[in-house]
Formats: structure tokens, sequence, C-alpha cells
């Protein structure tokens, strides 16, 4: 919780685990193939959500969480990350060489590499699902990706995606339809990923390298550009629009 704090804080409130509420109004609150064989999900346009964190109170001595009443967190959106982070420095302190983890997507990376001068780490086309678009080499830290392709479902009130705009609670209208993140962190870059795809382009950009991160968006129209020093990385694919 300490954690996506920081991560709200950091990203001018883009990342918010305040939504779960909204996320189950617009129907998130089942499996996808659960939401597959069903009809539209009915949206509650009067349902009232919290938006920001500046109301949860942490207690580091008794590890106890206070929120508003009626606020409902939901850490997914940075857990993933973070649990690729511990176990990753917990295999490391257990004298392992080396290790790459993928947690559902979110890639934690370090030490000594099973082959070559790094960990190859494939970043496939949101737009043709199981086509590569580029390989980056790692020495250590993370790539982890946000896209607003996958997860879609229908609603009452048109088609729907997991990934909320705090401002208004609802899917984002975002042009970016997916942001990969390079960052020392799993957990951060997870959390900046969303941040940028919800910010747009020109101010996702403008927050990827306020960070001191690197990142590939990709636009509705196919459009790549990159932030930071990604083109670094890059040991694969197409050439990429700055």
């Amino acid at each position: 919780v300490s954690l996506a704090i920081d991560a709200w804080r950091a990203t001018g409130g883009l990342f918010d685990p305040t939504m779960l509420d909204a996320l189950r109004n617009v129907g998130y609150d089942k499996s996808f193939d659960a939401l597959a064989m069903q009809g539209p999900a009915v949206v509650d346009d009067s349902l009232t959500v919290f938006g920001g964190l500046d109301g949860v109170d942490l207690d580091a001595r008794s590890f106890l969480v206070q929120t508003p009443p009626g606020m409902h967190l939901d850490l997914g959106g940075i857990g993933k990350g973070h649990a690729a982070d511990l176990l990753f420095a917990q295999v490391i302190e257990d004298g392992v060489s080396g290790a790459c983890l993928d947690f559902g997507g979110d890639i934690r990376v370090g030490g000594e590499p099973a082959e070559g001068n790094g960990w190859v780490v494939v970043v496939d086309d949101p737009f043709h699902p199981g086509q590569d678009l580029v390989s980056l080499a790692l020495s250590e830290g993370s790539v982890t990706t946000s896209s607003r392709l996958r997860r879609k479902w229908s609603t009452t009130k048109g088609e729907a995606h997991h990934l909320l705009d705090p401002a208004t609670a609802e899917p984002s209208e975002s042009s970016i339809a997916a942001v990969t993140v390079l960052a020392a962190r799993a957990a951060w870059g997870e959390a900046h990923a969303k941040a940028a795809l919800l910010a747009g382009p020109i101010a996702g950009l403008r927050l990827i390298e306020d960070a001191g991160l690197s990142a590939l968006l990709i636009a509705d129209d196919g459009t790549v550009v990159t932030a930071g020093e990604f083109e670094r990385f890059v040991v694969g694919g197409p050439t990429l629009a700055v």
C-alpha cells in the first residue's frame, strides 16, 4: 500500500488504486471467460467513486491500513511487479547467479544471463497477438507493459476495458494503445506504464522522461515512439521513430 501511494503521487494521480468499485461497475467483476459468455454489463451512472489516496492512513508499526468509509483499494496495478521485485531479491539472496522472472508479462531480470551478453526480452505486437514487435537486451531491471487492447468487453454504454481514467472513473479514451516501460523495479515500471497510457502521447512521454525511465508508446494508429534511452536496449525489431 505504501508503494502504491508513492506511485500515485509520482504519477500525479494517474495511477490510482481506488478504482476498484468503478472497475466492478463497468463489468470487470468476474473472469474474462465469464465476461465473454455474458451479455453487456449494466453500468450504474449514479455510482460514487473515491479518487485519490489522501485519506488513507498507514501505521508502519502495526501494519494497519485505514481507509475512508466506502473506499476499496485495488493493488492489482502494482502488485505483480512488486511480487516480481521481491522474489527476484530473494532468489539472488539465496545464491542464484542470475534470474529472469515472468509475472504475467511483468518481467524482472538480473545477474548472470543464461547466454549472450544480456537478458533478451521480446515485446509482443499489441495489434497482432503472438507476433514480436521488438526485442530488448537488459543486464538488470524490468520490462512491464500496459495495454487496453487485451482486456475488453461490452457494456450498456459500449465497449469497455480495464484501464480507467481517474478523472472520470470510466475506461480511458487515450489514443495510446499500449506502453512498455523499462525500469529498475518492476513495480515502478508497472505503475508508470499505466499512467503513461492514461496520460496520452505528449503528457505520457513527459511523465516517463521526468521519472528518469525509458518507454515505448504505441498509438491507436500504430505509430511507435520512444522515451528516454529505450532505443539503447533494442537488439531486434523495426526502426523506431523518436
